[in-house]
């Protein structure tokens, strides 16, 4: 049986670990090296194994041959796989959620609206806290969207859905696209304006807007509308990175 200190241990290594691979601070490809990762988490040998195993159960990180671990690729063939899944899955949600949504729900809708809306998107504010701060906003508020949605096993798969496309956004989307705006040109303008689109509050707005008026025809096509927004700022990026790796330092 595990001791209370080791649980907590690989708890945090776990937690860390995991929200540094969604927020791309561990980049796709990097190699997860325990020495390095030992000093740099300052953690010891075996929570940091058991947390690396429960990551690969969830698919955030690989196994490499003879290698150790490495955080799980991204590409555009998966992105665009996961686009689909999150239409196929999140779209039954949303019109469950409307169809069974009540007062709470609703004001938990409209909070969430507030909140998202008191921040800056990217395009305003590029440094991490501000990307870390809209992320967590918006995450929130497609949560409250579906919020009262009833089938445990379609939020489940939801939620590794949407872990997944959180870090294939930062990597493959809003990186080349915020670098297109520290100093290059070429596609600068229609980057930005594919990530304008994207994370613009009108759109939120108009989702919410139709959902409280139990409007699901349109609630169904704003969604939709929403979700492909993902491979439109994709496509505006520059040089997409499907084949960079990366190594943790220091």
């Amino acid at each position: 049986m595990r001791n209370e200190t080791g649980g907590t241990k690989t708890e945090e290594a776990y937690r860390r670990l995991r929200r540094d691979i969604l927020s791309t601070r561990l980049p796709p490809g990097a190699s997860l090296k325990l020495s390095l990762l030992r000093e740099s988490y300052a953690l010891g040998w075996t929570p940091l194994r058991e947390a690396l195993s429960r990551l690969e159960a969830e698919r955030l990180v690989t196994a490499v041959s003879n290698r150790g671990f490495a955080v799980a690729p991204v590409s555009r063939q998966e992105l665009e796989d996961l686009v689909r899944a999150r239409m196929v899955v999140e779209v039954p949600l949303l019109l469950e959620s409307i169809e069974c949504g009540d007062s709470n729900w609703e004001e938990a809708l409209v909070t969430a609206h507030f909140r998202l809306s008191r921040c800056k998107t990217v395009a305003d504010d590029p440094s991490e806290a501000a990307v870390d701060d809209w992320d967590d906003k918006h995450e929130a508020f497609h949560s409250a969207l579906i919020g009262a949605a009833t089938s445990s096993w379609l939020l489940r798969f939801r939620g590794t859905i949407s872990d997944q496309l959180r870090r294939h956004h930062r990597f493959l989307g809003l990186a080349p696209t915020l670098r297109a705006a520290a100093g290059r040109t070429d596609g600068h303008e229609a980057a930005m304006a594919a990530l304008r689109e994207a994370m613009g509050l009108s759109h939120h707005t108009a989702l919410m807007e139709a959902a409280l008026d139990r409007d699901t025809d349109r609630a169904r096509k704003l969604m939709e509308e929403h979700i492909g927004y993902t491979m439109d700022v994709y496509a505006h990026s520059e040089d997409g990175p499907e084949n960079r790796t990366a190594e943790l330092t220091t």
